[in-house]
Formats: structure tokens, sequence, C-alpha cells
């Protein structure tokens, strides 16, 4: 079966039609006609090779929305024509210590949606059943591709820090992930801060949950806030007053990054985290249980991305407008 897609054919290089054809379904697998997807920074990370794993031609996109049209072997879970999203992983091994608990996105084997493999720029993927996630009737469809990426890596540290309602969290970056990690914030019950360096950002962050808005521009933001916050979450890969944040937290507070760092480490004093027990660490997507809840929480509160759309043909233009900057906040490809 033949594959209509796009890809980069070089590093860098701009996105190209591409076709490449589909062995026979494997046990486990589905196939999807694919709908929409978003672009995340991450696809540009591929194309580009910034991590070094990239293998061209190229397919991006990793914010898959589409409807099934095949099943392989052994598939008891899904349906044909049922909707699905499926993000960063398209299998895991489901037998190591990690997936036997649940934790699937920390498998080791896991295998990227787009990592040696072809991605959502195109107009059937495949993938194993795991990892296609049903779309609740309650969340648009069409505009729910970037809730399997950028919703579910800031959705999981909600969940796995053992965020309570009665928490202070703090939201560092009102941007692709930001603007969902505040509406998620304000929905679990917690008083939530918008950390920003962008003044004219301060209502947009307030609309989408912030129930404060701090610029962190002003050196002393950060230390008329001490003690404040139990968990502060990083959705920017900038430079950062890392003590600052540190100093933020309340006793046992955490400071958790989901932003992907490349050249710029993540810098603590051990006196930063001796002082309060403190923790610094980091949160990796999410597995498919949570992603399900996830879009059950969603569908319950409202909670939707703010996407801007292109036809997949128009895949280009969407890149540059995300290059640029100036997507607000997530770009979707639709077909």
């Amino acid at each position: 079966m033949t594959v209509n897609a796009y890809a980069a054919m070089e590093q860098g290089g701009k996105l190209e039609e591409f076709t490449y054809e589909f062995d026979d379904l494997k046990p486990g697998e589905v196939e999807l006609e694919i709908e929409s997807c978003g672009i995340c920074h991450s696809d540009m990370s591929m194309i580009d090779n910034e991590w070094g794993m990239s293998r061209y031609p190229l397919v991006p996109g990793h914010e898959v929305v589409g409807k099934i049209t095949k099943l392989g072997e052994g598939v008891r879970r899904l349906k044909e024509g049922q909707r699905v999203g499926l993000g960063w992983f398209a299998d895991s091994c489901q037998t190591c210590r990690p997936c036997l608990s649940g934790h699937h996105n920390l498998c080791s084997n896991a295998t990227g949606l787009i990592v040696g493999r072809h991605g959502g720029f195109a107009d059937k993927i495949r993938a194993s059943e795991l990892w296609c996630i049903p779309i609740p009737d309650e969340v648009d469809a069409i505009t729910a591709g970037p809730l399997f990426c950028g919703g579910a890596t800031v959705f999981n540290p909600l969940v796995q820090y053992d965020l309570s309602p009665m928490d202070r969290i703090g939201i560092i970056g009102i941007g692709g992930l930001g603007h969902l990690a505040l509406q998620f914030a304000n929905a679990w019950g917690c008083e939530v801060t918008a950390f920003t360096t962008s003044d004219d950002k301060a209502e947009e962050a307030k609309n989408l949950g912030a129930h404060r808005v701090e610029n962190t521009r002003d050196g002393d933001t950060l230390k008329k806030l001490r003690g404040t916050y139990d968990l502060i979450v990083n959705t920017t890969a900038a430079e950062l007053p890392w003590s600052g944040y540190m100093t933020a937290l309340c006793a046992k507070g955490r400071f958790v990054t989901v932003g992907g760092f490349v050249d710029a480490p993540l810098k603590a004093g051990a006196f930063d985290l001796i002082g309060g027990e403190k923790k610094m660490g980091g949160s990796s997507l999410a597995p498919p249980v949570i992603m399900q809840r996830m879009l059950e929480f969603c569908g319950r509160h409202g909670i939707a991305p703010m996407t801007e759309t292109f036809s997949m043909k128009d895949c280009n233009d969407g890149m540059d407008h995300l290059r640029d900057g100036k997507a607000r906040y997530r770009v979707v490809l639709t077909r």
C-alpha cells in the first residue's frame, strides 16, 4: 500500500512530496487514516537533527488524529472507524520493568513515532494498539493533536508528582506547553502563577487560568516569593535563574522541567536542595493510561489547545510559522 507524505530529504530541508510503501500489518498494530496532525518543536528538532538521531528522508509529525481503517491480528481494545490520537511513541516493549509498572513512556526499548520511521505528515500511519488513544466525544477531535504531545507533557507531572488541589503551582513560560499547563493546573483546583518575561502576555495568561502573573525580568520577583510554591513546572528551553526558582519553592517543593534542553544544563547548588529538602527533576510525556485520563479531564473541564490551522499541502508554511515564533500557540495541519 502506498503512503502519500511530506518529508525532509536532508538535514534542515524543506518538506517535499514523498511516497513510501507499507508492508503487511503486524500483529497488535492498527492503521489510521490521518485527519489532522499537529506541528511540534520536536518536529523541527528532528528535521534539523538537533538530537543526532534523525534519518532521512524524514516524515515528521507525532501529534496525530485519525480514524482506524485496519486492525492487526490480536487487536481487541479498538475497532475500525474509531477516532484515536497518537503521540511521540509508536510502540513499547510491554515486558520491561517500567512497562510492567504502567510507565510505558519510560521504556528503554520504546519506538518513537518519527525516530527511524515515518510520522504523521501523511495520509496514513501505523502504530501499536497500546499507543492509539480513543478520543472522547467531548473533545474536539480535529484540533486535539497537540494534546498527544504538548498536553501529555504538562499533564503528566501533575499526576506523577502528586499535585494536590490545595497546592500552589508556578508555570514557567506561556507558549505551546505553558498555555495548556495553566488550564490544567487551574482546573485541578490549584493556586496558579504564570512566570514570564513578557508583560504583554499577562492578560492572556489570566484568561487561561493564572491567578497571578510574575515577570522574572525583575530580579527581586523570585526573592519576594520565597517559600511559596509546592511545584514549579518549567515549559521552556531557556537559561533560567535556577537558584531563584529553588528559593521560591516551599519546603519539600519540587522543580520539574519538561522543556527540552540541549546546551543549557539545569543548575542547582547543593544547599538549594538540602535546605527544605527540595527536589529538581524532569517528566517525560505520559503513559497511555494517563493520556486517556488527560483526555477525559479535558472533556470534563473544556480544556483545549489554542490552535492555528494550515492545510497539509501547506506544511512548509505551517512549519515556518512555528519557526518564526508566530504560533499562538499550536499549529495543526488538516487534510
